[in-house]
């Protein structure tokens, strides 16, 4: 009996993904992907922006917290958009009210509705590969790392914060100042396009992009070391040597 109940659970886990996948996709199909082909045209963008004035404003920054939401919506071409349309300063802190509105909110649904909200829209085998972030005594140092470097899954590790200790004040200052560096390259890259100094522009998305590959490096290097710290844990609990270690002869 308890076999077939965990198979039955399994089932509608497994259903419950693929609907919430779906979802997403169709979110994706019918709403980002049409956004970012707005945002793509950057005259067009601009003019619209000046043409609607503060609606402009708050329709990009409706934008923004639904791109965090939808993880699978890419960030950086709004944020290029951004410098492009509203300059750096103004575009960078749309970028960034944005993303934060919308993590306290993914963190405050987190808090209150657990995995069942976070199975919704990140899988199962991605949480588990971030369970290090469970280790309270470096959680703020470890996740304003993760939220500095560049090229990190930022949208993705947003739901996984709610999951762990962590304070809601504790949040906000992280999730604002952390990812400020990966916003302002994105937004001045965008507003020298914008000014036409394409060489600068260049320059700074090679730049960006190049700090982007050595932080996804730099991740994949300490996801890889606590998985593995993480599997000697378990294989110690079960009184089984790990993997790699040799016994004292």
């Amino acid at each position: 009996m308890e076999k077939r109940e965990r198979k039955r659970k399994r089932i509608v886990a497994l259903v419950c993904l693929g609907v919430a996948l779906a979802a997403m996709g169709l979110v994706f199909w019918f709403v980002g992907k049409p956004m970012l082909q707005f945002v793509s045209q950057p005259d067009q963008f601009r003019d619209w922006v000046d043409t609607h004035g503060i609606w402009g404003r708050l329709a990009f920054l409706g934008m923004m917290m639904l791109q965090v939401f939808v993880a699978i919506i890419p960030g950086e071409p709004l944020e290029i958009g951004a410098g492009y349309a509203f300059g750096i300063l103004e575009g960078t802190l749309l970028c960034v009210l944005g993303t934060t509105l919308s993590s306290i909110a993914i963190f405050l649904f987190v808090k209150k509705f657990g995995m069942r909200f976070v199975t919704l829209f990140i899988a199962e085998e991605k949480i588990h590969s971030l369970k290090f972030l469970q280790n309270a005594r470096r959680l703020n140092l470890i996740a304003f790392i993760l939220f500095f470097i560049p090229g990190t899954p930022k949208d993705v590790l947003t739901y996984i914060v709610g999951l762990t200790p962590m304070r809601l004040r504790t949040w906000v200052l992280i999730t604002t100042v952390a990812r400020i560096p990966s916003v302002i390259t994105s937004t001045i890259g965008g507003d020298a396009l914008g000014t036409q100094n394409y060489l600068f522009a260049v320059i700074v998305f090679v730049a960006t992009a190049a700090i982007s590959g050595l932080g996804v490096l730099v991740y994949r290097k300490i996801t890889q070391h606590h998985q593995r710290k993480e599997r000697e844990r378990q294989a110690l609990e079960q009184g089984v040597e790990p993997a790699g270690k040799k016994s004292p002869v």
